[in-house]
């Protein structure tokens, strides 16, 4: 399990530069472009709530919709579930973004195929997966102790 930490380190930095180094091209920070993914997956989301997704803190988040926000891609509606906590929404703008972004992503990523089967990348998939919940359980731990 160590060898696949060693592997995802450095491929989260390189696909970290790759898309900062497209921010000319879009706009985006890699925190913008998470905040944007994530409302394209699951709709209109509070901060506390986007925060409570990626695991990353309240202010942060709330920083990269401010950006984003100020780039015309998401805007704050109304939340009838709690008046002080707005939902943040895609505008048109960031939709189309973020798609252009997934999309040319997606081209990258068929490279990678190659020899690849399903089965490798289902498997994959189960043991990151697998590792997130383990870190998940001992990160449970480490707020009760």
């Amino acid at each position: 399990m160590y060898e696949v930490f060693a592997v995802l380190g450095p491929l989260y930095r390189r696909v970290s530069r790759r898309v900062e180094l497209n921010e000319p091209v879009e706009g985006l920070s890699i925190g913008v472009r998470a905040v944007l993914d994530l409302l394209r997956a699951h709709g209109p989301m509070t901060v506390p709530r986007m925060a409570r997704a990626q695991e990353l803190s309240r202010q942060f988040v709330q920083r990269m919709v401010n950006d984003a926000a100020a780039g015309g891609l998401v805007e704050a509606i109304p939340n009838p579930a709690h008046q002080r906590s707005s939902l943040i929404r895609l505008t048109d703008a960031g939709r189309t973004v973020i798609e252009t972004v997934i999309a040319r992503e997606s081209e990258l990523l068929k490279r990678v195929g190659g020899d690849l089967t399903d089965a490798d990348v289902d498997t994959c998939v189960r043991v990151l997966t697998r590792m997130l919940e383990v870190f998940e359980h001992a990160d449970a731990q480490a707020d009760v102790n």
